[in-house]
Order: structure tokens, then C-alpha cells, then sequence
């Protein structure tokens, strides 16, 4: 007979002595697998061999859902938990404790997934009205916010622009996302406007504090604009703006998908536009579209919430 508490405590030893664990995920795992034992003993396991996936599986659902009398966990704290109860019952098999591994099969839970932030179009119009159009820097942040919204490009791709990228006539834009993989994507005029300005007007400037580089976008020495300087820019004229939103470098990129679809865009159209090698990092963004429909719905349809008369 395998007393389940006789083998954690043989475990753990072990965890100590032979893997050599440190004192802080020692503490861990003996807390999570002190709430274990408490687990079986509550359904009348006795034996760790009379352990079945079930029972595994319904630890699980205590340590999100507090069932058990402690306090709920988080998915991370979770996911250590159940990493410890699996080591406990690998071990109990390679020690010939039990015979077979119920816990094999029973995966900690995945973390939640977090959805992109998408400003509203008026906030992103503010937003990009906010850049003054009377100084040079002004001109230059107005065409790097027009474009990062307007291709949806990531702020890297943006910088990393040379001027023989964009195609005014055409209306088009040279993007190299991640690994180096080229695309081509649309322009729209009102970027064009903006970056026809800055390269009239702003651009020689800059470039005449520098030593010639092709680089589309210049700081004040002429240089290539960083990326760091670009994330200042978005988050300076944000904050210029008024906009209390949440605000992250991949904000106008997750605002220009969100508003594609809401527009009634090609799930397949805008993965290509954004550069995703799978259409499911895309699906995200569906998530965050039917939110936005269920918002509306309840808002406008007459029957949507309870309680209204018919």
C-alpha cells in the first residue's frame, strides 16, 4: 500500500537531495501537495494507487474554483500546482509505488488570453491630429503615426523603413516583418499626405545632421529614428492627446485590425496585411470584434436585456 502521504514525503526528499530544488520551489510544492493530500483524503483515497485521472482532474478544478475551502489560485500558481502533482505521480511509478501514471494526461491550465487594446477610430483620429504640423518633429510624428495606422505595420517595420520603401504612386509600402519576410501593403491617402509632407518639409532637415542614410524616418541627428524613440512618440502624443487609454507600442497595429474587421474585412486579408504566418494569431482579433457586437447589441436591440417590456 502507497500511502499518498508517505510518497509525498519521499518525493519531496527526493526533490531536495537528489535534484538539488531550491528552499523557495521546495516551500511551493510542499504547500501544493499538503492541499493534494487534503484533496484525497476528502474523497477516501487511502492509497495512491486507487488515484484516478478524475480525481486529479477535480484537484484542478478546486485550485481555480476554491471548492476545497482555500482560497482560489491564479492560473500561474495553478499551473505549479499541477506541475507538482504530476512529478509526484511520475515519481511514485518510476519507484514502483504505483502502477500506472493517472496524472499523465491531466495539463495545467493555459493562461488566460489576454485580448489587444484597439482604440475607438475617433480616439485614433484625435490622436493623430495631435502632432503640430508647424515644427519639424511635429510633421515627422504625424507621418509615423499615419502610417503605423494606416499599414498596421509594428513599430519595428516602421523604422526600419528606407525611402525607396513606400511608392507614392502606387500607394503602396515595403514592409520586412519577422525573419525578414517582405510584404507588400496599402497606403492610404491620408498617410501619403503625411509622409509627402514630412519628406518635403521636415526630412532634409534632419538629414543634413547626419551622414546620409536612407532611413525614412530621422531624429533630430539625422540618424535612424529608434524604435524606443518611436514608442515615445506614440506615447507622448497619446498622452498630448488627452487619450487615457491604455496605450502600448502595438496599439494603432491592433487598432487597424480590429476596425478592418469591424469593417467587414477578410479574416485571410488582414493576416496578410498584418504578416502573421497563421490566420489563428489573427482570430484574436475576432475576439475583440464580437465583444464590439455584443456591446452594440445590447445597446440598440429592444429585447436584449431582461426586464424591458415587449
Amino acid at each position: 500500500m502507497a500511502h499518498p502521504a508517505d510518497v509525498v514525503a519521499t518525493y519531496l526528499d527526493h526533490l531536495d537531495v537528489e535534484r538539488g530544488m531550491s528552499v523557495h520551489t521546495l516551500t511551493n510544492y510542499r504547500r501544493d501537495l499538503d492541499r493534494y493530500l487534503e484533496h484525497l483524503e476528502r474523497i477516501g483515497r487511502t492509497d495512491l494507487a486507487e488515484v484516478t485521472a478524475p480525481d486529479v482532474g477535480t484537484f484542478l478544478v478546486a485550485l481555480r474554483t476554491g471548492e476545497d475551502g482555500h482560497r482560489p489560485l491564479a492560473t500561474a500558481s495553478a499551473s505549479r500546482a499541477v506541475v507538482a502533482v504530476r512529478g509526484l505521480h511520475r515519481f511514485a511509478l518510476a519507484e514502483q509505488e504505483v502502477t500506472q501514471d493517472v496524472a499523465a494526461d491531466v495539463h495545467p491550465p493555459a493562461p488566460p488570453r489576454k485580448l489587444p487594446k484597439a482604440l475607438d477610430v475617433d480616439t485614433v483620429t484625435r490622436l493623430l491630429e495631435a502632432p503640430s504640423t508647424e515644427d519639424p518633429r511635429g510633421v515627422r510624428d504625424r507621418a509615423l503615426l499615419e502610417l503605423l495606422y494606416s499599414t498596421g505595420a509594428r513599430i519595428s517595420e516602421v523604422v526600419g523603413l528606407d525611402v525607396d520603401d513606400v511608392d507614392a504612386e502606387q500607394r503602396t509600402v515595403v514592409l520586412t516583418g519577422k525573419g525578414g519576410k517582405q510584404r507588400l501593403v496599402p497606403v492610404g491617402r491620408p498617410a501619403l499626405a503625411a509622409l509627402d509632407a514630412y519628406r518635403v518639409r521636415s526630412r532634409p532637415g534632419f538629414a543634413v545632421r547626419g551622414r546620409g542614410t536612407p532611413a525614412l524616418f530621422l531624429n533630430a541627428r539625422g540618424a535612424r529614428l529608434s524604435r524606443q524613440s518611436a514608442w515615445n512618440v506614440l506615447r507622448e502624443t497619446a498622452e498630448f492627446a488627452g487619450i487615457t487609454a491604455e496605450i502600448s507600442p502595438h496599439t494603432l497595429r491592433h487598432s487597424f485590425a480590429t476596425h478592418l474587421l469591424d469593417g467587414g474585412a477578410d479574416l485571410r486579408v488582414v493576416q496578410e496585411l498584418l504578416g502573421h504566418a497563421s490566420v489563428t494569431t489573427t482570430q484574436i482579433y475576432t475576439m475583440v470584434t464580437v465583444d464590439r457586437l455584443r456591446e452594440v447589441y445590447a445597446t440598440s436591440h429592444p429585447r436584449a436585456r431582461a426586464g424591458r417590456a415587449g
